[in-house]
């Protein structure tokens, strides 16, 4: 498969950085902590949303916002995407008409995403006509990869404050990233899949954050059809994989797990071990 020829920078931003806090003893360590930095924007430079972000692979989470709101939809007609740190911005070019932004950026509603997530008009558009696949999923290969997961999460283990988010096939992680939100975080995996024109339906997504209405929904946007997280579910969140035909797999941590929806695509075949 072609990838998508268009100008980009690459300018991952430092995930951590070093400070002095004095512990309950009243002495001074030395301790990271994770960095959080404003990323403004751009369509065509005309801004569109201000992201609080760790700054992981600002490009990904750039393309992966615009397309998850539906504001782009083809990456072949993206022709640059300009990162620069010293204006915290992040300036994304297409040849797609975007006829009618103005009005999709008046519907805005405040999400429930950690550091306050936005999601507009456009953003609940085409559910209806997304069909994913009932993909059969084995226990074992639930405990494989929370196991194999223990390897990733740098910037938490060093400095927490974050959550993290991969793509994988069954147990193998193909891609981790870490954010201040996990909407964020799922974004950047997003315009991940979306440059290299990957398609999710042999895919699994694992976040360790909580499983909200804009979580399922941009998974499903993916065309992931199962989706595991290390944390609990909202109701609107349930009834989204419910109508989407998500497999829902909460608060899996060890060798527990529990199966919201889409329990008949389970394979139980460590129940009794």
């Amino acid at each position: 498969m072609l990838m998508p020829q268009f100008s980009r920078t690459q300018s991952d931003a430092p995930l951590t950085k070093s400070v002095v806090a004095i512990d309950a003893a009243g002495q001074p360590v030395e301790k990271q902590i994770a960095c959080e930095r404003p990323l403004t924007l751009y369509l065509n430079w005309k801004p569109i949303v201000t992201l609080m972000t760790l700054g992981a692979r600002p490009e990904k989470l750039a393309l992966g916002y615009l397309k998850n709101q539906g504001f782009i939809t083809d990456i072949d007609k993206v022709e640059s995407v300009i990162i620069d740190w010293d204006v915290n911005s992040a300036a994304v070019i297409t040849s797609e008409s975007t006829e009618g932004l103005e009005q999709k950026l008046e519907e805005k509603t405040v999400t429930s995403g950690c550091g306050q997530g936005s999601v507009f008009g456009s953003f609940m558009a085409g559910l209806d006509q997304i069909n994913l696949p009932q993909v059969s999923l084995k226990q074992s290969t639930v405990y494989a990869l929370l196991k194999n997961l223990g390897e990733y999460n740098e910037t938490y283990k060093n400095a927490g404050a974050v959550h993290g988010c991969g793509v994988c096939r069954e147990a193998k992680i193909l891609s981790f990233v870490e954010d201040i939100g996990r909407h964020n975080a799922v974004d950047t995996l997003a315009g991940e899949l979306f440059i290299n024109k990957q398609q999710g339906d042999d895919l699994i997504f694992y976040t360790t954050g909580r499983l909200t209405s804009e979580m399922v929904i941009k998974v499903a946007k993916m065309g992931i059809p199962i989706l595991v997280s290390r944390s609990g579910i909202t109701e609107m969140g349930l009834e989204l994989a419910q109508q989407l035909g998500i497999t829902l797999v909460s608060r899996a941590k060890g060798r527990h797990f529990l199966v919201y929806n889409g329990a008949e695509n389970m394979e139980f075949d460590e129940a009794n071990s």
